[in-house]
């Protein structure tokens, strides 16, 4: 027995932990070229999830559709993502992230794609519905994938790349709207009985990105972290030689790991009790009061609603601006004209105006650099105050949208108050301060669910509203960040917090949980 332990204590000295070996394969070539591809995959899902917010006003010609019909369209694949979010988690943990992904861009395509050929609204809708069930997994698995190949050390960098690629998803997808849109043709499809035109067209090049990372995937490796906690040593190796081998293709040295130790749970009986009962500890002071806050921040976030309406605001506010009639009126006062003004003649009916789709694109822009210079002083500012900063900021600009009776000046208001989409990340980034290791992403996926839930309501209830009482929407929709400026500021100053906790743990937890707000984005 005693030559037993010391042959295995002997084995155990050859072998590194995980994240030592991922760190010794290195940060390179492979890293860069799997970065691409999870960026890649959000704009794939985006295009899939959010192709609504550009279809449903160019599709409102030939589908007859009134405008309820229309939010519901637009929020089919919201409740989609709901369903499938879920559902990806489960089979990536237990069928493998790359397989999983190879399945979800393939099946997110096609059903996608059949969307282009709805004979009615209501196919639209459920296809729509179905394409992003299944396409729900795209984000949230390519971003497990990347996290699961890449060092430690760079996984903040990965992390603020694919987030700034988030916020700028929508504007490529207007890019990629601005050639097909305007155009003038109509083909008659006998069999289906439908006339092939240019916003079908558009949902069919919204497949594009899913196919094209489906067969950049075929060519990638699985997560090597994946198959080493499912017990195959071997080919966690073999995984690790090629990541190794393409990030450093001028070294002539090889991995240099002989294997891996496995990664057992360092917690006492006390601590697996303590896991078993996660949501029991969340109801318990003081973190009953934190996730009470950021379950309300997360539900008065509703920036992401106007953002589902963004094209179809834009092409009302470029209409009415073209006739030269709206330069000393208000936003909502542009917005009302917009629909009630006659048809641009150099445009098909139902044509989505190419100056609109363009201020969708630096809307996106401008989000997306918003984003990367927030981050860059964030842990000087703090995320609390950050947030707490931005939401005010944000809610007055919306507010005062109402009473600035010029078209430019209401639209910079409008972009300011647009940019409090930022908050959605440093919101998740507060719990990794707020919530010890073992509860975090418990706390975040109750916390967002409660805001993904809602706003399938709010899509459908700001619709109604900037149709009806554009005033109100505005009012409502700033009162509640506003609010979620005073309600942040109950919570603890989160670089005191990080004074007190570890910082190898925290170290951790920011690079895994970074992760997590990018999954929840979606």
């Amino acid at each position: 027995m005693a030559d037993d332990n010391d042959n295995s204590k002997a084995m155990d000295l050859n072998r590194i932990p995980f994240e030592e070996a991922l760190n010794k394969a290195g940060f390179g070539l492979y890293s860069f070229i799997l970065t691409a591809l999870a960026g890649l995959s959000i704009l794939s899902s985006a295009c899939v999830i959010y192709g609504s917010s550009i279809i449903v006003p160019t599709s409102a010609c030939e589908l007859q559709t009134t405008l309820a019909q229309q939010g519901l369209i637009v929020a089919s694949p919201l409740l989609g993502t709901i369903v499938g979010a879920v559902l990806w988690g489960y089979l990536a943990d237990t069928r493998g992230r790359r397989n999983m992904l190879l399945v979800s861009f393939l099946s997110g395509a096609i059903f996608n794609a059949l969307a282009s050929i709805s004979v009615n609204w209501g196919m639209l809708m459920a296809l729509q519905f179905v394409a992003s069930l299944l396409a729900s997994g795209q984000y949230s698995l390519a971003m497990t994938l990347l996290s699961e190949c890449v060092p430690l050390a760079r996984r903040n960098l990965v992390v603020l790349i694919v987030a700034s690629i988030f916020l700028l998803s929508q504007g490529i997808m207007a890019l990629l709207a601005i050639p097909i849109i305007p155009l003038e043709f109509s083909y008659h499809l006998p069999a289906l009985d439908i006339y092939w035109n240019p916003w079908r067209t558009v949902l069919l090049v919204y497949s594009l990105p899913s196919l094209i990372c489906l067969v950049w995937l075929y060519f990638m490796e699985e997560s090597p972290k994946f198959v080493f906690a499912k017990g195959d040593e071997e080919r966690a190796l073999r995984i690790l030689t090629v990541i190794h081998r393409m990030n450093h293709r001028k070294s002539k040295e090889g991995l240099q790991v002989k294997g891996l130790l496995s990664e057992t749970s360092q917690a006492s009986g006390e601590d697996q009790k303590r896991q078993g009962s996660v949501i029991g500890q969340l109801f318990k002071p003081p973190l009953a009061k934190y996730l009470a806050i950021m379950t309300t921040l997360s539900v008065f976030l509703k920036v992401s609603a106007f953002m589902v309406w963004l094209p179809t605001i834009a092409n009302q506010f470029v209409e009415i601006v073209r006739t030269g009639e709206g330069y000393d009126r208000t936003l909502c006062d542009i917005l009302l004209a917009g629909q009630e003004a006659p048809p641009n003649p150099d445009l098909p009916p139902c044509a989505l105006n190419e100056t609109a789709l363009l201020i969708v694109f630096t809307v996106g822009c401008l989000q997306s650099v918003f984003n990367i210079c927030v981050s860059l002083v964030i842990d000087k500012i703090g995320r609390r105050n950050t947030v707490i900063a931005i939401s005010a900021t944000c809610g007055v600009s919306g507010i005062v949208i109402n009473f600035v009776p010029n078209a430019i000046g209401g639209g910079v208001f409008f972009l300011i108050f647009l940019l409090g989409m930022v908050l959605l990340g440093l919101q998740t980034a507060m719990s990794v301060a707020l919530f010890p290791t073992h509860l975090r992403a418990m706390a975040m996926s109750l916390a967002m669910t409660g805001g993904r839930l809602t706003l399938i309501a709010v899509v459908q209830i700001l619709n109604f509203l900037l149709d009806n009482n554009c005033n109100m929407a505005f009012y409502i929709f700033a009162s509640l960040l506003i609010a979620s400026a005073m309600i942040a500021g109950f919570l603890p100053d989160d670089r005191k917090l990080r004074n007190v906790q570890p910082q190898v743990e925290s170290r951790e937890a920011i690079e895994d949980d970074a992760d997590e707000h990018l999954k929840t984005a979606m």
